[in-house]
């Protein structure tokens, strides 16, 4: 199960567990290092040091793993930079082969999975910076300790907020800064460990943003249009249709008012919000009772109706079948 990992009055954001990697880290089938906050593996974080760093470290598989990172978010933007070896990475449902210099990009709305299913013998350097966004619209925010010149906190925000090309090829620059950072959180006794840390993370920064100008990025505007937040919601809403939603809460999601978010949803799937709800309600309803048949109170609560009654009616005006009959039916057929 997903834990939350940010939660206001307005939304619940969910990241991966890490459970694989940790579990194959205590198995000793891996190398593995990191410093950590929250649920995160690894070495806990001073409070005060690095703050906004998530998790910061390295994983050494010498051979392919039988496990791998499912489909997941994170709580910030994710680097991670491919040092030896090659695995299977997936992002925004594209497939890519790592190999060595692979640098990954991700926010915290893109999906990305890392091995296809499982990880190659690969080494792999990662960090995750909270900088306060969930969403393509919002604004922003670097921790205090990143000392990059305005001009080049600017340049960078805009060229990883309005490009979201999530595989690149790094340098040997980049590598060499990920492995002096990955010696010092193998340190915990070295001297000044967080403050080298930091100026590690500043030049691995910089270097990040070198690479992307070196690359010429046509800057595309609409990836935080309010109109493309309103699609990755509700393609979110999908795998959470089991909370209890309301348009208000709908709204306050995408950060928008509620007749701008109603009229959104209209223009991108005819429906209204609670009318789109019900339909993915619907639809999961339907996969659970042609995996599993069973009590309809059952697959009515997972699916976020609060009274059977409630759901059966809503499923006969979708399917024009009970729900008994829709899973009999199919049935049927197999």
């Amino acid at each position: 199960m997903l834990l939350p990992t940010y939660v206001d009055e307005k939304s619940v954001f969910l990241s991966d567990t890490c459970d694989p990697l940790r579990d194959a880290a205590k198995a000793g089938a891996i190398g593995f290092a990191a410093l950590a906050r929250e649920h995160y593996p690894g070495e806990p974080m001073p409070e005060g040091e690095l703050p906004g760093v998530m998790s910061l470290g390295f994983w050494d598989a010498p051979r392919t793993q039988t496990w791998g990172l499912a489909p997941h978010r994170n709580e910030g933007i994710e680097i991670t930079c491919l040092a030896r070896g090659r695995t299977g990475f997936a992002a925004d449902s594209n497939i890519h082969s790592l190999s060595k210099g692979s640098l990954t990009v991700t926010r915290p709305w893109q999906q990305h999975q890392v091995g296809l299913p499982n990880v190659e013998a690969s080494r792999l350097h990662w960090i995750i910076v909270d900088v306060n966004v969930r969403r393509p619209n919002q604004r922003w925010e670097w921790p205090e300790w990143i000392i990059l010149s305005s001009e080049e906190i600017r340049r960078l925000t805009e060229l990883l907020q309005y490009n979201e090309t999530p595989v690149w090829h790094a340098d040997e620059g980049i590598i060499h800064t990920f492995e002096a950072i990955a010696e010092l959180v193998q340190r915990p006794t070295a001297r000044s460990r967080y403050s080298t840390l930091a100026l590690l993370v500043n030049q691995l920064l910089l270097k990040l943003l070198d690479l992307l100008e070196e690359n010429r990025i046509e800057i595309d505007t609409t990836l935080t249009s309010s109109r493309r937040c309103v699609s990755l919601f509700l393609e979110t809403l999908k795998e959470h249709v089991d909370e209890y939603w309301t348009l208000d809460r709908m709204a306050e999601s995408c950060g928008l008012a509620r007749t701008q978010f109603a009229e959104l949803c209209k223009d991108l799937t005819n429906l209204s919000p609670i009318q789109y709800l019900s339909a993915c309600r619907i639809e999961k309803a339907k996969s659970i009772l042609v995996a599993r048949p069973g009590c309809v109170t059952d697959v009515a609560m997972s699916c976020g109706f609060n009274s059977s009654q409630y759901f059966a009616n809503v499923f006969r005006a979708h399917t024009g079948l009970s729900p008994q009959a829709f899973a009999r039916e199919r049935t049927a057929r197999r």
